[in-house]
């Protein structure tokens, strides 16, 4: 594929205030002419406010950035979290493909059991092991069977500027308290927002292969080890630390959790890599370059 892209596309984001698809929304407006709706003006769990929404504007490229992240609550909520996670994915895929638009939809590592600790590629079975994954699973399936131009992408523990994640909850606390600690037996791929942008943004040209990706920054870790990293970088630009090491606890150690995780559910990009020409920067390159931009940004020039 040819990056930069030819001409400018008209994009439409939904779930706009959600991490990864503000942060699309704000870097492909660069290029772009892009026009976000937030959950509150587009409720995607309603069939016709979706379909209206959606009929009344203009677009080349919609881009999903809603969803219903809540693991556990989707345990409990299921029928929520069906009409959220595979009802409202399937509605947009058909809109998208009624103008001639292209759709690109998130999903998620966990419609993988975590059962295997090889790294997992697109072609590799996969079997959620909570409704979460569950019912990311049937929107994945039902955008692809849609139409071969759309676009599913599996991200993984995404981080990055505005909505704070596991990373800044972690250093705050690290901050304030002497001893911090993350489950030390769960493993995955972190994803930085600001590389997804660049990653995709050749995927809204209309000749760019349609289909199933992961799409996270190159590498592994456990909760504990990206926690670890995230207090060095930190400390490292200058946040003063109580706590500057992450202790170990296990995933059967976190009695609040009610969903099942996979506890080893490492997104392999190759496919990603071959089809953009190169391959994802590590995520200790892009966690750093988060931490600082967090903590120690550069002073604007006089």
């Amino acid at each position: 594929m040819e990056n930069p892209l030819s001409r400018r596309r008209k994009i439409l984001v939904l779930g706009a205030n959600g991490r990864l698809a503000s942060a699309l929304a704000r870097i492909w407006s660069r290029g772009h002419e892009v026009a976000s709706l937030p959950r509150q003006k587009c409720d995607v769990s309603n069939p016709d406010t979706l379909r209206a929404a959606l009929q009344s504007r203009e677009f080349d490229v919609l881009v999903n950035g809603s969803g219903a992240t809540n693991v556990d609550r989707c345990e409990s909520e299921r029928a929520e979290a069906g009409r959220i996670n595979a009802d409202a994915p399937a509605i947009m895929a058909e809109c998208a493909s009624a103008r001639g638009a292209r759709f690109i939809h998130f999903s998620t590592d966990y419609v993988f059991d975590g059962k295997t600790d090889a790294p997992l590629s697109e072609s590799s079975p996969a079997h959620p092991c909570g409704w979460y994954g569950q019912t990311k699973l049937e929107g994945e399936n039902r955008v692809l069977a849609r139409d071969p131009r759309h676009l599913v992408f599996r991200v993984s523990w995404v981080f990055g500027p505005g909505k704070p994640s596991f990373i800044e909850w972690l250093v705050e606390k690290a901050r304030k308290e002497p001893k911090v600690e993350a489950v030390a037996d769960k493993f995955s791929s972190p994803t930085y927002t600001e590389d997804v942008a660049g990653w995709l943004e050749p995927f809204l040209e209309p000749d760019a292969p349609g289909g199933l990706f992961h799409a996270c920054n190159s590498g592994s870790c456990s909760w504990r080890d990206y926690g670890a990293k995230a207090l060095e970088f930190a400390a490292e630009a200058g946040v003063p630390l109580l706590a500057t090491s992450v202790g170990s606890v296990t995933l059967a150690d976190m009695k609040q959790f009610v969903a099942a995780r996979p506890v080893h559910s490492v997104l392999d990009t190759a496919k990603l890599a071959a089809t953009l020409g190169y391959a994802p920067r590590h995520w200790h390159e892009a966690l750093r370059e988060h931490i600082f931009h967090l903590y120690a940004p550069v002073p604007p020039a006089a």
